[in-house]
């Protein structure tokens, strides 16, 4: 079982790089929330480790969950893929996410102060996996499942801003708390719909949104998106830092120009690659303006 294991990690969820996702995406929301909070005095724990791998078990889950929720269209369309080509069985699977399920869920009543919000976390998740009990509906709509399964994002980013404001005794209900919570949202919500963009003769029978509504119509939605996605950040950057937010801006405007481009020229190139620098340029940013502002203050 473990060979097989490492097979479906190494293709479907690289552990290393995933683990650092998760203490990335924890520490981005939790340190922008406190900062802009004008809290600098931070109190780091085994806590924040907890929450980190709690981002992380939980991504775990979502992306198993995924490949039994896809595994007849990954069987048609994506038959190399670890799981429909027999890689790994389905038992391995379904350890994997038990053991990951009962270490979070043991670590976070230990360690965690926002506990209703973890299994709230929990059970989006597993309704998620189980299509919200309505498959028939939402596996033939993919707008359907945009809506009922990108928000998980926000679920994630309520679980670690819960953490913070109890533990700190801050107020929640403030635009700081409601940007924060969007932050990482929007760019889940650009790359899941870019992905699903292509041009007209790259069309297959896999469904993407370019072929329900057209590639233009599509990709002018991700654009303001885009645009609504760089203004929440733009409020959380400019008390803390002026360079940070003339990056900010310049990403925008070149992925704007990006965008008009592939809707003159579809065939010019892959939207979903030029939406990943974007992204990459824009936590990037949001990530060293953390230490930035720690080091120098604001500049």
């Amino acid at each position: 079982m473990l060979k097989r294991l490492h097979i479906y990690f190494k293709e479907m969820y690289p552990l290393l790089p995933r683990l650092l996702l998760g203490f990335i995406v924890f520490g981005e929301i939790y340190f922008i929330l406190l900062l802009n909070y004008g809290i600098t005095d931070f109190s780091l724990g085994i806590q924040e480790i907890v929450g980190s791998l709690t981002v992380f078990g939980f991504l775990m889950f979502l992306r198993i969950a995924d490949d039994f929720k896809d595994y007849e269209t990954d069987k048609r369309l994506f038959p190399h893929r670890a799981f429909p080509s027999g890689k790994v069985y389905k038992r391995d699977l379904n350890t994997v996410a038990a053991i990951d399920l009962g270490v979070m869920t043991v670590l976070n009543l230990v360690f965690m102060n926002n506990i209703p919000f973890f299994l709230f976390l929990i059970a989006y998740g597993i309704l998620m996996s189980l299509w919200f009990f309505q498959k028939n509906k939402i596996s033939k709509s993919l707008p359907m499942a945009l809506v009922t399964h990108n928000p998980v994002q926000m679920v994630l980013n309520l679980y670690i801003i819960s953490f913070c404001c109890i533990k700190y005794d801050l107020y929640p209900f403030t635009l700081t708390a409601f940007l924060v919570l969007m932050t990482l949202y929007f760019p889940a919500l650009i790359w899941e719909v870019s992905r699903k963009i292509r041009a007209p003769k790259d069309e297959t029978e896999y469904t993407t949104y370019s072929k329900l509504f057209g590639y233009k119509k599509a990709t002018m939605f991700v654009l303001i998106m885009t645009v609504v996605d760089i203004i929440t950040n733009f409020i959380l950057v400019y008390k803390l830092n002026m360079i940070g937010f003339v990056i900010l801006l310049i990403n925008v405007i070149v992925m704007t120009l990006e965008f008009v481009a592939f809707m003159k020229d579809p065939e010019k190139f892959k939207l979903v690659t030029r939406v990943e620098i974007y992204t990459y340029i824009q936590e990037g940013t949001m990530l060293l303006i953390i230490p930035a502002y720690m080091i120098w203050g604001r500049i």
